[in-house]
């Protein structure tokens, strides 16, 4: 390893014993979710806008949603349009991204009547809690998220703007305009989500008051879901199944799709990861296991494993697509949804921006 990317052992240490402590919390809260247990609950996440979704996001992290949330937790959903300006210039795409991030969310089964979806741009009481959280924070911790080290590194960014650098910390307004205390989220994200545990606890202890709660992840046994040629799933690379992608464009992506030259088909990831990925695919549409598909398609070769790919993500798609043609034809729905969600939000936001101005004394003239 490179010294750049060398970790010191006692930060190494840190930050397992950071993930076993989430690992614990977490599944203690999955328990009494299972159970029906979702009283004092409430989710916040949400993606950035950066356009349509695909397969990855789908089993990644929407299954998950719609999950929880038809498990009964109150549930708000983020859509960080402010954010896509950290690292990127595409101010004008943004609505038609926004749009499209909609469908993908009605059309994977998150129901605007159980989760509250709403892009924060609208919400300035969420965006003026950043203000009240910038004092809680060191220049330092700043400099050491992970997180944004990889954004800036993925975005091959040579000059870093403010709003990249305080992107962790309006992730923490994200979350606690609402008093979220449970965010889904992978281990990779662990580190922003422990910066925004920090800055409720901080503000709490800080002006003495029980304003925010405890923010813990909600983690789950996420599938990797790599793109068509192994590599990580990006509409940039052009490797990605997207949701809104026609069943002709699918099995048209599909038959590009990198395999190997041997025709006995294995899930062996270490060895074989473009076949492996290919096979976990086919296992998220089918309730199945990768080896269970291997076994079947056998010495059918990349052909066989093509073709059941094709046959199986389609199948699993078909029902999605109906709904996302009909939320497309229907304009004015989309739109209220939107409206409701941000109303809602407004209301949450107003109530706990007042409790903060309290704590710090600036609730005069209110």
């Amino acid at each position: 390893m490179t010294e750049e990317t060398t970790i010191p052992d006692d930060e190494a240490s840190a930050n397992d014993a950071t993930f076993q402590e989430a690992q614990r919390r977490s599944d203690a809260t999955w328990v009494k979710l299972r159970a029906g247990e979702t009283k004092g609950f409430r989710v916040l996440t949400g993606d950035r806008p950066t356009g349509a979704l695909h397969v990855g996001h789908l089993f990644g992290t929407l299954q998950n949603r719609v999950r929880i949330q038809n498990l009964g937790v109150e549930t708000y959903i983020v859509i960080a349009d402010y954010q896509v300006l950290t690292d990127r210039d595409t101010a004008d795409a943004i609505e038609d991204n926004v749009r499209d991030v909609m469908l993908d969310y009605l059309a994977a089964g998150l129901d605007p009547k159980r989760s509250t979806i709403f892009p924060h741009s609208h919400v300035p009481e969420l965006n003026q809690l950043l203000l009240a959280f910038l004092p809680l924070v060191s220049m330092p911790e700043l400099d050491r998220n992970p997180t944004v080290k990889e954004e800036i590194k993925s975005a091959n960014l040579r000059t870093v703007n403010a709003a990249m650098y305080v992107y962790p910390l309006h992730q923490a307004a994200d979350i606690l305009f609402c008093k979220g205390n449970l965010v889904p989220v992978g281990k990779d994200q662990l580190p922003h989500l422990e910066l925004s545990r920090k800055v409720a606890r901080r503000f709490n202890e800080r002006f003495k008051t029980e304003v925010f709660p405890a923010v813990n992840a909600l983690l789950s046994d996420i599938p990797l879901v790599l793109g068509l040629d192994g590599q990580k799933m990006s509409k940039s690379r052009g490797n990605a199944v997207l949701l809104k992608h026609t069943a002709e464009e699918t099995a048209k992506l599909i038959k590009g799709a990198k395999t190997d030259s041997d025709r006995n088909i294995t899930y062996d990831p270490g060895n074989r990861p473009e076949v492996s990925n290919l096979l976990r695919l086919i296992a998220a549409c089918t309730d199945d296991t990768p080896e269970a598909v291997a076994a079947r398609i056998g010495d059918g070769g990349g052909g066989k494993l093509k073709s059941t790919l094709t046959e199986a993500l389609n199948a699993y798609l078909a029902p999605m697509r109906v709904r996302r043609k009909e939320y497309e034809g229907a304009p004015e729905v989309l739109r209220g949804i939107l409206r409701d969600g941000i109303v809602k939000a407004r209301e949450v936001g107003e109530k706990t921006l007042r409790e903060v101005r309290t704590a710090m004394n600036m609730g005069f003239g209110l």
